[in-house]
């Protein structure tokens, strides 16, 4: 099994890398890729060392799979070479989650849709991975009618550039800006770009991944999706109504038994999902379960997530795992 890494040097690469270990996929052969910079550098992975190769290498060597994460314009154009070269290519990238002909893949709940015909798969938004999650079970029970979602995500969503626009902040030293605005002691309502309606790219994303996800037209989603400055780690404020009424408790149940969540739920100790406890983890944490009373059969949640691992490199890693167990590679 050679496996290639794109963007290997990256902060969601090095992640899969780690992930990739720490759940000993079966790797015969580690291929990591990178820009031109960064050829020829040492790339240690189990032990052993790997130099780091460029896309133009990286394409005729024959890879079985090739995890992408080095951004939706590199995506859009090498995707498809490695596709060609017959390599079946999981991108992390929004390049081509909502093509028509590209299947979107959270495993735990469409793995099924995946066939060796997939050369290219789409690895869905972080956020949209773990609000999904949460929702598929109660959504298979109850039939949601509208989802109303407010995330606070963290800097590491935007990449390492806001990662270290948080750390010169708070050490009082003035550096380079990933967003318009101071991050630290604030909440910027301005997750990527804006769009002509008035919402961001990100909330879009939220609108439109979990209905092709769930393979269900018939709900409707609204967003507003907020940076925080914290370091790792997505939260969501999630209000759901659904056609059919529901129990709390079956509510707690489902979600117990749903594999890849965990409830965490005990107010009365003060036990709730917060992302300095699910940093490093692969599973998405729910919490402050109850019912709306301004409104009939709707529900609330909170929802957190590594959004570096379950929301990006984990899930990413997941639909490769599916692929040699189903022997669709």
């Amino acid at each position: 099994m050679k496996v290639a890494v794109v963007g290997a040097t990256g902060m969601v690469g090095t992640v899969m890398l780690r992930v990739l270990e720490e759940r000993n996929f079966p790797i015969t052969e580690l291929i990591p890729v990178a820009s031109a910079r960064s050829a020829g550098k040492k790339l240690n992975y189990k032990g052993n060392d790997y130099t780091v190769v460029t896309l133009e290498d990286a394409v005729t060597m024959n890879a079985d799979v090739a995890l992408f994460s080095a951004g939706g314009d590199t995506s859009l154009e090498w995707a498809p070479k490695f596709a060609d070269a017959g390599t079946t290519v999981i991108d992390n990238s929004s390049a081509w989650r909502m093509d028509p002909t590209k299947k979107l893949v959270v495993p735990e709940i469409n793995g099924d849709v995946l066939t060796s015909d997939d050369k290219i798969i789409a690895n869905p938004n972080c956020s949209t991975i773990q609000l999904v999650m949460a929702l598929s079970p109660l959504h298979l029970k109850y039939k949601m009618k509208r989802v109303v979602i407010s995330t606070y995500q963290s800097v590491s969503g935007t990449g390492v550039k806001a990662v270290q626009q948080l750390d010169n902040e708070e050490a009082g030293i003035e550096g380079e800006m990933a967003y318009p605005h101071p991050i630290g002691r604030n909440a910027l309502p301005h997750c990527d770009v804006f769009m002509e309606n008035g919402y961001t790219k990100e909330e879009m994303k939220l609108v439109k991944e979990p209905k092709k996800i769930l393979r269900d037209q018939s709900f409707s989603v609204t967003a507003t999706a907020v940076r925080i400055p914290t370091a790792g780690g997505h939260s969501e404020a999630v209000n759901v109504q659904f056609e059919n009424d529901f129990d709390v408790a079956e509510v707690r149940q489902l979600l117990s038994d749903t594999p890849g969540v965990v409830v965490q739920d005990d107010l009365a100790n003060n036990v709730y999902p917060m992302p300095i406890t699910a940093n490093d983890k692969d599973e998405v944490f729910v919490g402050r379960i109850r019912r709306d009373e301004s409104q009939e059969n709707t529900l609330n949640l909170w929802v957190v997530s590594d959004n570096l691992r379950k929301g990006a490199a984990t899930n990413t890693v997941q639909i490769a795992e599916y692929l040699v167990a189903n022997n669709l590679v």
